[in-house]
């Protein structure tokens, strides 16, 4: 399985604006192929979903064909596949499906590696039920959360318990199925943030271990919006507030008002470029596995050269343990300039890497970064060892 970025690059018209973009953990370039999906079902005769009119069947087809796409991608039930607008929106609804269930005495464990949208939305679904929220940390010198800071913290009260497959600032990997199967051993239910994770591996949420499994599109090539993936079984048993002549049956009762049928048909044609990154034949389950395979030791090389050039620069900071498993992903710092001046000189060589907290400012604060964040580089489909050099070459001239 050759990797050829040279054949990737070339269907990112974004890329003929000449700038490195390692910003793809906040949302990544967008091939033709999703801009012409997007594109072809906006031009097309298209109504809300039914079976009457070819303009209601085209929408009800795009709405199957992309929950069988994020099924594919993901390893799920294409009847447990939820959409939504975001990430964020759609935890927010199902903390409030899933807190109706809570009361006094009852607990939630969130984690301090993950985004905000994976510990605020349980905080405050629990404050709202008077539940307890239990909060595990990780090491700030290394970046890893280990699972018996987890397992140390659930009890037979334990409701559920929020953990990332991969911080979106760190890029570290917690060891998800053990902590899945140690929640479920107390009777919890496992919601696993995989928005960054999804763009750097094959996801499989069975082998997760994970009740619940959200990720946006956004971040590997798709339009934006967002998924959540559970067994349409689990779907089942929870009502959330709803409009009352909506559909109530799963997942739709979960999907509220007009689904937007052109970022699903964008969310549609992502999953297919995946599974089309190297050439190959089988199902699209089968291709891409071959293709993030591929994608994985591409990004592999390219996160070793990137770290390691960064690394070895006098002043310059790199938090996480090269040695643990993480994406591709480097956060850092530069000693005597704050982060957004490092950013905004790195936009005007032409690189785009932005400094933020980038929403896990709780991971943030216990690295000691506080609000301000850091540097942070994501290498993507797209990326490839000019782009690195770019980026080295660029902070050698801000530390020269």
């Amino acid at each position: 399985m050759t990797y050829d970025v040279a054949a990737v690059r070339a269907r990112f018209p974004a890329l003929a604006e000449g700038a490195a973009h390692f910003d793809g953990p906040g949302g990544s370039q967008v091939p033709v192929e999703v801009a012409e999906a997007v594109t072809a079902v906006m031009l097309a005769a298209v109504a809300n979903r039914g079976r009457v009119t070819a303009a209601e069947r085209r929408a009800d087809l795009v709405v199957t064909e992309a929950r069988r796409a994020m099924a594919d991608l993901l390893g799920a039930d294409p009847r447990g596949v939820v959409f939504g607008r975001s990430m964020t929106q759609l935890t927010y609804d199902l903390s409030r499906a899933l807190a109706k269930g809570w009361g006094p005495g009852d607990e939630v464990v969130v984690t301090r590696l993950d985004h905000d949208a994976n510990i605020r939305p349980w905080v405050q679904a629990a404050a709202a039920v008077g539940a307890t929220v239990r909060w595990a940390d990780f090491d700030p010198a290394t970046g890893v959360l280990a699972t018996s800071a987890i397992t140390d913290l659930l009890t037979p009260q334990t409701r559920l318990v929020a953990v990332t497959a991969a911080s979106n600032l760190l890029g570290t990997q917690p060891d998800i199925p053990a902590i899945t199967a140690a929640a479920h051993a107390v009777g919890a239910l496992a919601y696993v943030d995989g928005v960054h994770h999804t763009a750097h591996a094959l996801v499989d949420v069975k082998a997760f271990g994970a009740d619940f499994y959200a990720c946006s599109q956004y971040k590997f090539l798709g339009p934006h919006l967002g998924t959540v993936v559970a067994d349409p079984e689990l779907l089942e048993t929870l009502r959330p507030d709803k409009l009352l002549p909506s559909s109530d049956a799963v997942p739709e009762r979960f999907e509220l008002g007009t689904l937007p049928y052109e970022s699903l048909a964008g969310s549609t044609a992502a999953v297919e470029f995946l599974a089309n990154l190297v050439p190959g034949e089988g199902t699209r389950r089968e291709r891409l596995t071959n293709s993030l395979t591929a994608l994985h030791e591409h990004e592999t090389v390219l996160l070793r050269r990137l770290e390691t050039g960064l690394r070895g620069l006098p002043g310059v900071t790199v938090y996480g343990d090269p040695e643990r498993a993480r994406t591709s992903t480097v956060l850092f710092t530069v000693d005597g300039i704050e982060p957004k001046d490092v950013y905004e000189r790195l936009g005007l060589a032409g690189v785009n890497a932005p400094a933020s907290h980038f929403y896990a400012i709780e991971c943030a604060r216990h690295l000691g970064l506080g609000d301000a964040g850091a540097v942070r580089a994501g290498i993507a489909p797209y990326t490839n060892e000019s782009d690195v050099d770019r980026l080295l070459t660029a902070v050698v001239d801000l530390t020269a």
